[in-house]
Order: structure tokens, then C-alpha cells, then sequence
């Protein structure tokens, strides 16, 4: 009787065809971008200034995990917009593939998984994860904007260098991003401009904002003050490097020194960042503390 009764009825699969699609969607995607992200995966392993990237995936998906109870309660409501945003992903993909741009195909992944949310579940589910998915663009950061702010931050890590070297008592002369000591010539080059490190810190200063501070104003206060954080604590490097360069000589300070210095400035960095952190604390509380008193 119940075989009857469900052969009338037809048989139902338990997995909704939307989910059937999303996962076929996926695997293309995967098989689509696997030349463009291998190579990414890449540069993070072999090189220390992109170590970072491992994290942003990795904290993105957390993310997603940490709020899965509000993304599932949220009604689906595919809509057919996504697909001009698919396509122009594609159309990015296309482009940046036979140029020797490499941020174009990796920003038109980004492109692309907005460009499905909408099409698969809408506007309100693509708002709902807009900070993971915005947050995967510290994975690759444009080597265009990459380019603007090398040569400013290779100026300014000269110039301040050299202004400390000069109040320590070591003649230094800037010309551009050179330094001239009394003993060699310093070359501020672009690897040594900051901009590395200072993703690096910008990434490490969002985690941290996330995991230890539940005001939004707080968490963007972090965000920012890694920024200059990363940047005078370069120019303190490279002024300590030029230091060490004119006591011990150039050969000395090329290679492991150079490199340890880095990590050093780097730990230091996240010091001081813990320090803001501690101090904006701090402040709070004592506001805090002052208008209870008054309210009182």
C-alpha cells in the first residue's frame, strides 16, 4: 500500500536542484581559474611578503562559517542580474589572460562568485557575505595601486631615514631614494619601500579587529593606525640598516641581517599595534568611567 502510495506520488530527491547547480557552477569555476590561482598559491609559499595570503581565504571562510545561522535563515531569491555581472567577469578573465595584467583575472574571480550569489540565492544574500568576499581582495593587491604607492613610500622612508641617521651623528645625503653615508651608498630600492609589509600588516589588523573588538569604530580605528604603524616602522629599518651599515660595512648588513631585520620590524610593528590597541582601550574605558561618574 505505502509502495502504492509513493510510486503515485512520484519520487522526490531530497537535494534541491538549486544546490545541484551551485556545485556544478563550482567545479567549473574551479577548473576554470585553477591556472590563475595555482600561480597565487605559489607566490604565497615562496615569498615571505605574501606570506599573508594564505590567511585572507582561510578568515574569509570563517567568516561565512561564524555567521551561518543568520545566511541560512535569509530567503533565497535568485535573480537574472547576476548573470551580466557573470559575464563581465568573464570578459575580465578573457582580457587579463592574453595581457600580462595578472590583478584582472583574479579580481574577475572575485566578479565572478558575486556575479553566482546573485544569480543564485539575490541581492540581499550578496550584501549579506559583501565583507567576506571584499576581504579576498587582500589575496592579490593590485599591482597597479601596487605602483602608485611604491615610489611615494620609497621617498618617504628615504627622506625620514636619512633624517634620523642625520640626528645620531651620521652624515647622511638624500638624493631621491638614494642615501649617501660616509661610508657607501644606500639605495632605498623597491622591495625595501614598505608596501609589503604594509598589506601584510593591513591584513593581521583586520583578523585581530575582528577577534578582540566587538565596536565597529574600533575595529576601523586598528585598521587605520596600521598604516602609518607600517610605514614609519620601514623608515626606522632602513635608517637602523644605514646605522649598522657605516659601524659594520655594507657586506655585513647584505643578506641574513638584512632579511632578519624585516622580520624584526615586522614583530615590532605588530607591537605597536597591540599597543594602540591597549591605549585606545584605555581611553575608552576612562570615557566610559567619566560618564557614569556624571551621570551619577
Amino acid at each position: 500500500m505505502q509502495l502504492q502510495e509513493v510510486a503515485k506520488s512520484g519520487f522526490k530527491s531530497p537535494v534541491s536542484p538549486l544546490w545541484w547547480h551551485a556545485a556544478a557552477l563550482s567545479l567549473l569555476t574551479v577548473w576554470l581559474y585553477a591556472p590563475i590561482v595555482s600561480p597565487l598559491i605559489q607566490l604565497w609559499w615562496q615569498d615571505p611578503n605574501y606570506l599573508h595570503g594564505f590567511l585572507v581565504p582561510v578568515f574569509s571562510l570563517f567568516l561565512l562559517w561564524e555567521d551561518r545561522s543568520r545566511l541560512t535563515a535569509l530567503p533565497l531569491k535568485p535573480s537574472w542580474s547576476g548573470l551580466p555581472i557573470v559575464a563581465l567577469a568573464l570578459c575580465a578573465l578573457i582580457i587579463g589572460a592574453a595581457s600580462t595584467e595578472f590583478f584582472l583575472p583574479r579580481i574577475s574571480l572575485l566578479l565572478l562568485i558575486a556575479g553566482l550569489v546573485v544569480f543564485l540565492a539575490g541581492w540581499k544574500f550578496l550584501s549579506a557575505v559583501s565583507f567576506p568576499l571584499l576581504f579576498l581582495m587582500l589575496m592579490a593587491p593590485s599591482s597597479a595601486i601596487y605602483s602608485q604607492l611604491t615610489f611615494p613610500l620609497q621617498l618617504f622612508a628615504s627622506r625620514t631615514a636619512s633624517f634620523l641617521l642625520n640626528a645620531v651623528g651620521i652624515s647622511a645625503i638624500r638624493e631621491g631614494n638614494v642615501i649617501l653615508l660616509p661610508t657607501a651608498r644606500m639605495e632605498v630600492a623597491e622591495a625595501c619601500s614598505g608596501i609589503h609589509s604594509l598589506f601584510s600588516l593591513l591584513t593581521i589588523a583586520v583578523i585581530y579587529g575582528h577577534f578582540s573588538e566587538k565596536k565597529a569604530a574600533a575595529r576601523l580605528l586598528l585598521i587605520l593606525a596600521a598604516i602609518p604603524i607600517s610605514i614609519v616602522a620601514n623608515a626606522v629599518r632602513i635608517a637602523g640598516t644605514g646605522v649598522l651599515i657605516q659601524h659594520w660595512g655594507l657586506p655585513r648588513v647584505e643578506g641574513t641581517v638584512h632579511l632578519l631585520s624585516g622580520w624584526l620590524v615586522f614583530v615590532v610593528s605588530l607591537a605597536l599595534l597591540f599597543l594602540f590597541h591597549s591605549a585606545l582601550h584605555r581611553l575608552s574605558d576612562r570615557k566610559d568611567g567619566e560618564g557614569q561618574g556624571g551621570a551619577r
